[in-house]
């Protein structure tokens, strides 16, 4: 899935945020003090975040040629 443009909930924009997530997180900080950082204190922006999951490369390992 990709990550949306807007909070579906609450409309926020959120999606220029996903990136510095992913890569914080991946280097090892704690996925709440990210969020808190990037200004995501929302219950549905936070859901958002924790609830992705990135499969675009699985995804694209199917393309049709």
């Amino acid at each position: 899935m990709i990550i949306p443009m807007r909070c579906f909930s609450c409309g926020k924009p959120i999606s220029h945020l996903w990136e510095e997530f992913k890569k914080r997180t991946e280097n090892g900080e704690s996925p709440e003090n990210v969020l808190d950082d990037l200004g995501l204190n929302r219950y549905c922006c936070r859901a958002a975040f924790m609830g992705q999951v990135d499969l675009v490369e699985e995804i694209s390992k199917f393309k049709k040629s």
